[in-house]
C-alpha cells in the first residue's frame, strides 16, 4: 500500500492496549498509549515496507460502550456547565451594574456581591 495515512484503532486489554490498522492484517500491542503511535508505526513499516518517518495516523479508541456512555455524558455536562457558567456571568454583571446605578460605590458593590472591589469595577464595565 503507497498510502501513508493510517487508521488506526486501540482497544484496551487488561493493562494493555491492542493496536489494529485498518487495511493490514493482524495486530501489534502497546504497553501504554504513549506507545501506540510508536508501535502503530513500527507494524505498519514492517507489514508494508513504508519509511516509519512518513506514516501518517489518525489513531481512534475503542472503549467499552459503557465507557463511551460515561465519557459522552461527561462531555454533555461540560457543554451545559460552560452555558451556565456564562448565564451566571451576565448576572452577576446585571447585578454589579443595578447596584452601581443606585448610588452604591464600587467597594461596596463587591461587599454585596461577596467579590473584591477591583472584580465588581470589572463587571460593572464590563
Amino acid at each position: 500500500m503507497n498510502d501513508t495515512s493510517w487508521s488506526v484503532h486501540a482497544s484496551p486489554v487488561g493493562r494493555t492496549w491492542h493496536v489494529r490498522v485498518e487495511g493490514l492484517d493482524g495486530a501489534t500491542q502497546a504497553r501504554s498509549a504513549k506507545e501506540i503511535d510508536e508501535m502503530a508505526r513500527d507494524f505498519i513499516a514492517v507489514s508494508t515496507e513504508a519509511e516509519a518517518s512518513s506514516i501518517n495516523l489518525t489513531v481512534s479508541y475503542d472503549l467499552p460502550r459503557e465507557i463511551d456512555a460515561l465519557i459522552q455524558h461527561a462531555a454533555e455536562l461540560r457543554a451545559h456547565a460552560d452555558v451556565v457558567r456564562k448565564e451566571a456571568a451576565a448576572e452577576s454583571r446585571h447585578a454589579a451594574r443595578a447596584l452601581y446605578d443606585m448610588g452604591l460605590t464600587v467597594r461596596d458593590v463587591g461587599a454585596a456581591l461577596g467579590i473584591s472591589h477591583q472584580r465588581a469595577q470589572q463587571l460593572i464595565t464590563g
